[in-house]
């Protein structure tokens, strides 16, 4: 499903937007698609598979808990 008046955007992220979701309460359009969990921590970049807004970690990513 596409949204036509959505554009894909590129969006800078640090560890105190952590944990991302998609869309973010900064998007004009919050309610354009449901609220997803985006895993950027993991590869350091994701993309969200319904606005396809990519989100890149800026900085040191965070070291799990073991």
């Amino acid at each position: 499903m596409s949204n036509e008046n959505t554009t894909q955007r590129y969006v800078e992220i640090t560890a105190e937007a952590l944990p991302l979701f998609c869309p973010t309460p900064a998007v004009n359009l919050w309610s354009a698609h449901p609220r997803i969990a985006i895993p950027v921590e993991k590869l350091g970049e994701a993309r969200c598979p319904y606005c396809g807004t990519l989100y890149k970690f800026k900085g040191e990513l965070p070291h799990g808990h073991h």
